[in-house]
């Protein structure tokens, strides 16, 4: 990763469904811009580190031509939390334990759903698919493909005003 570029996290709970689907929708919506410049990973705060991306969840995303087939899940750690620039997550419960990892995260993490409004707790989260149906997987997916696809200008408005030094 190179000290330039401005850091995308999403967060969710096993990193195997929700969070690796958002983190290939913003991939390929940047792409499609030739943008590459924005870094954009994912991470779960009780991820097994190494698993793959559901099988439904890899299915869903292919059907929109998106390929999360290589993602591997990762623990969410202090480090992710300190060295990612913008943190969105999909439920309450994924910001107080980003907030937890690291003091200085609040300004820079959202519940996904609401940004870029402040974080609230009463703010709705992005509804587990695991352990449900491909129909339940592909809802999830379309949900988050709505909201990226209304959040991408922010984001690279915010990759363009707030990107580190080198």
């Amino acid at each position: 990763m190179n000290a330039g570029n401005f850091n995308v996290l999403f967060v969710c709970t096993g990193n195997t469904c929700r969070s690796p689907m958002a983190e290939g929708i913003l991939k390929s919506l940047l792409s499609q811009r030739g943008i590459n410049d924005i870094h954009v990973s994912s991470a779960g705060i009780g991820a097994l580190s190494g698993m793959p991306a559901t099988p439904f969840a890899i299915e869903a995303a292919r059907h929109w031509n998106v390929d999360i087939s290589g993602h591997r899940a990762r623990q969410l750690t202090r480090q992710i939390v300190e060295d990612s620039d913008l943190i969105l997550a999909m439920s309450q419960e994924h910001v107080e334990t980003v907030l937890q990892k690291s003091e200085t995260a609040a300004a820079r993490t959202f519940l996904i759903k609401a940004f870029p409004a402040a974080y609230s707790s009463s703010q709705q989260a992005v509804q587990d698919p695991i352990g449900g149906y491909l129909e339940n997987y592909n809802q999830t997916y379309l949900e988050l493909d709505e909201i990226i696809r209304k959040i991408e200008g922010k984001v690279i408005e915010m990759a363009g005003s707030l990107k580190r030094d080198p």
